[in-house]
Formats: structure tokens, C-alpha cells, sequence
């Protein structure tokens, strides 16, 4: 499965979430707080191969996904694939048995709606407000439009990127994203 996806840098929450319900977009799910561990091995066989292991908790729920490289795109496009796990401390150490470990941890709060093909997420991350679009071409351009934002707004790059460009910027060193850092 590919996932096809953007996100929108917003001044606020209250801008983000103002400017999706404009949108037409519908509730989807509540907010709640998500804890993503990306895992690699030490010899980083999975950044080598441009690809992504993720831990993904939130209430109730942990998933695993695997999302593959980049694919040349005005959007970020990439194969995923992802299923619903158990208890996500033995998923993590599971994992940890067969060589993985959690190389960055990242928290945000995240609400979603969905709209057309489309699922819209309002981030809450300790480096900003963002709105992520996943869905067709049609649909995030659409939406993006929606939302007062253009192509030219376009971020394609990930949270630990996003977190390291941040860091970088203010000069601190970089750890883990969390809210309590």
C-alpha cells in the first residue's frame, strides 16, 4: 500500500482546528496523546535502506508500521504497512530481541477528521502546530486549497526532521521530542 501524505505548519491550534472545520471536514477521532518510537538496528540497516520502523501508542491502541523509501513525488509517497499490535511494551522488546532499538521517541496530540478520501490530523508537537493530509492527490490538493495553504506550503519532511531542523536552529542539542523536554 502506498501512503500519500503532506503537512501544513499552523500559527495555533485554535488557527488549525478553526480552519479544518471550514474545510468541511468531519470529526473522525477525539484527541488523544501519541508516543511514535522509531526503531533501526545498530548498524542502521533500515536508515541505510531509507526506510522506517515505528511504534506507535496511544490509548488503547499500539500499531506497528514499516514504511518503505521515499518515491519521487510533489507529495511525500511512500510504501506502509501497518497493523494493530497488543501490549506495546512486549512488541517493544520483542523487537529489541531481534536485534531493533528505539533510536528516537517523539509525543503529539492528535486529533482527526476525515474529509472526501481523506483523513486531515491536527498535530499538537512540542516544535509547532501542524496539519498532516493522507490521501489522494486530489484530495490533499483540494484541501490544502481548503485550508488557505497552497503546494508551495508543503513540508514533507518527518518529526525527527522537523525536531532536528528546530534544534538546529536554537542551537540545543537534540534528544527525544517529548513534551516533557
Amino acid at each position: 500500500m502506498l501512503e500519500r501524505e503532506i503537512k501544513l505548519r499552523f500559527e495555533s491550534v485554535d488557527a488549525a482546528r478553526a480552519a479544518v472545520r471550514a474545510s468541511g471536514a468531519a470529526p473522525l477521532r477525539g484527541r488523544r496523546l501519541q508516543e511514535d518510537c522509531i526503531l533501526d538496528t545498530r548498524d542502521r540497516m533500515l536508515g541505510e535502506r531509507q526506510s522506517v520502523l515505528r511504534v506507535r501508542i496511544e490509548p488503547g491502541r499500539t500499531l506497528l508500521t514499516f514504511k518503505g523509501p521515499l518515491q519521487p513525488s510533489a507529495m511525500k509517497l511512500r510504501p506502509e504497512l501497518e497493523t494493530d499490535a497488543g501490549d506495546s511494551g512486549i512488541l517493544l522488546r520483542i523487537l529489541e530481541e531481534l536485534g531493533f532499538r528505539v533510536i528516537f521517541r517523539y509525543q503529539k496530540y492528535r486529533e482527526e477528521f476525515a474529509k472526501d478520501d481523506a483523513v486531515v490530523a491536527i498535530d499538537e508537537t512540542p516544535v509547532g502546530v501542524f496539519v498532516e493530509i493522507e490521501g489522494s492527490d486530489r484530495s490533499i490538493a483540494e484541501i490544502t486549497t481548503a485550508l488557505g495553504h497552497s503546494p508551495g506550503d508543503y513540508l514533507l519532511d518527518s518529526y525527527r526532521s522537523l525536531y532536528l531542523q528546530h534544534c538546529g536552529e536554537r542551537g540545543i542539542a537534540a534528544s527525544n521530542m517529548l513534551f516533557t523536554d
